[in-house]
């Protein structure tokens, strides 16, 4: 277990039981918050709208918080449930456009459509590559098999101001070849994108159970990339 993690999920605590606090003493002051306003003295129009929009923004503001929180409390519990259940690499990734765009189209036979959660798991095992939503039950929601993985490789992306690195996984089935962008996430609250060396541990880390996975079966394993080598001239030898 990383050992930011306690300290993690203690700041998450105290946050939502700080929001927590302030909306129950909201709701339960309510009666004497609505008298004191009725004992103010009028404000113009103006200012009223604004103090609506300002309350709305507030309301949205911790809506928005315990849904990412909620968010965040699910994925955790998938991946613990996940942990103890199979004996591959447990991933935390975005939902992202592209993604699921790109699962449908394998997946274009299927009876239904391949839908993932916001934060959803991907294992890595010697079966394949699973994609997985739910909570404490995990739900597969898309499998491949390493037979169907073509290729696996870094790349990035730009999305808005940001650029992000992305796993991209070459998968072929019935005919059809795609290239699957995988945001990988960070275990923090947000959509923040795993970057720089924990992104290429993982990376390095489906590459050799692919291999792995090929050379069990007898089938063709890709070949490894190495650094090129940077030839560097050498200054000539003065005459003597």
């Amino acid at each position: 277990m990383n050992a930011a993690t306690p300290h993690r999920t203690g700041i998450t605590f105290v946050v939502a039981a700080a929001a927590a606090i302030v909306i129950g003493a909201l709701v339960a002051g309510s009666a004497a918050l609505e008298r004191v306003m009725f004992r103010l003295p009028e404000v113009p129009d103006l200012e009223r709208v604004a103090m609506g929009l300002s309350a709305a923004a507030v309301l949205v503001a911790f809506i928005w918080m315990f849904v990412q929180l909620g968010g965040l409390a699910r994925a955790r519990s998938r991946r613990r449930a996940l942990e103890a259940g199979v004996r591959g690499e447990v991933s935390c990734g975005i939902r992202r456009r592209e993604l699921v765009a790109s699962l449908n189209e394998l997946t274009a036979d299927d009876p239904r459509p391949v839908k993932l959660a916001a934060r959803y798991s991907i294992v890595v095992d010697e079966l394949g590559v699973s994609f997985w939503n739910g909570g404490r039950r995990p739900r597969r929601a898309v499998h491949f098999p390493w037979q169907e993985v073509r290729g696996i490789r870094s790349d990035s992306m730009i999305a808005g101001d940001s650029v992000l690195s992305v796993l991209v996984l070459r998968v072929r089935r019935g005919g059809v070849s795609v290239e699957l962008p995988i945001v990988l996430a960070a275990e923090r609250p947000g959509r923040y994108a795993l970057s720089d060396a924990p992104f290429f541990a993982v990376v390095r880390s489906w590459k050799a159970e692919h291999r792995l996975a090929l050379a069990a079966e007898g089938l063709e394993v890709p070949p490894l990339t190495a650094p090129i080598q940077i030839m560097r001239q050498t200054p000539a030898l003065a005459p003597r």
